[in-house]
């Protein structure tokens, strides 16, 4: 039984936040990287508006105290010094230390006989409001990459734009009966994996190498590796 106000916060933070995996990465050196799909790099006023437009006006409030709201009120001032300042970001391949530094709100889990056990809290983090609309528009960005150079399996689902539940099911219906169809009689498995619960854990080295090898632009790869470096976070936990 854990007492002490730190040692509880470890466990928390151990249970949000794990260390992430130490991948063999043994491969890396002798991979072939073919040339990168070139992408326009520069974002542009609208992509900031329509970023900024999009996330709901009251949110919480993060660190910054900069609310969605008065963000969305003040966007004809700001629109060219954001625009300025996130292209700023991916020219240098570089995000900004105030943008990693977040707030994590630790809740208890409603109608819980107890609340002695870590996995009773779940949290809700507060981002920089600046942070999200940048990194908004860099997983837009990636994902149109994605979507037009068909660089993910048909089996993958989750996380796609316009791949619905539906369609998951159309697309599983219609492997059963292929394999039903056919003259020899197999036995029908399905594996299913949440590929963004696991995202916590995932190496950063290899995940870096994955973007490479899927010919991502550099300036995302660069970008994302500034990203995922020294990112903080405060615990704020009602003991």
């Amino acid at each position: 039984m854990i007492t002490t106000f730190e040692k509880k916060i470890e466990i928390l933070r151990e249970k949000f936040f794990p260390s992430s995996s130490q991948a063999n990465v043994n491969d890396i050196a002798e991979s072939f990287i073919s040339l990168t799909v070139s992408f326009n790099s520069r974002i542009t006023e609208n992509e900031v508006k329509q970023t900024i437009r999009r996330v709901k006006a009251d949110k919480a409030l993060s660190a910054s105290d900069i609310s969605n709201r008065a963000l969305q009120a003040s966007l004809a001032e700001l629109i060219s010094v954001l625009t300025s300042l996130f292209n700023a970001c991916v020219i240098h391949k570089y995000h900004s230390k105030q943008f990693k530094k977040t707030q994590t709100i630790v809740l208890l889990k409603l109608k819980k006989s107890d609340y002695i056990n870590s996995k009773t809290y779940r949290f809700i983090a507060l981002l920089n409001i600046m942070s999200k609309t940048l990194k908004s528009i860099m997983i837009k960005r990636l994902s149109d990459i994605v979507e037009t150079h068909r660089m993910l399996s048909n089996a993958q689902m989750r996380a796609r734009r316009k791949w619905f539940v539906i369609s998951t099911l159309d697309l599983l219906v219609d492997q059963v009966h292929t394999v039903w169809d056919c003259e020899i009689k197999y036995v029908i498995f399905m594996l299913s994996l949440d590929v963004v619960k696991a995202f916590d854990r995932v190496s950063h080295v290899r995940l870096l190498h994955t973007l490479k090898m899927k010919r991502t632009s550099s300036y995302i790869i660069e970008w994302t590796r500034s990203f995922l470096e020294n990112q903080e976070t405060s615990l704020i936990f009602n003991e």
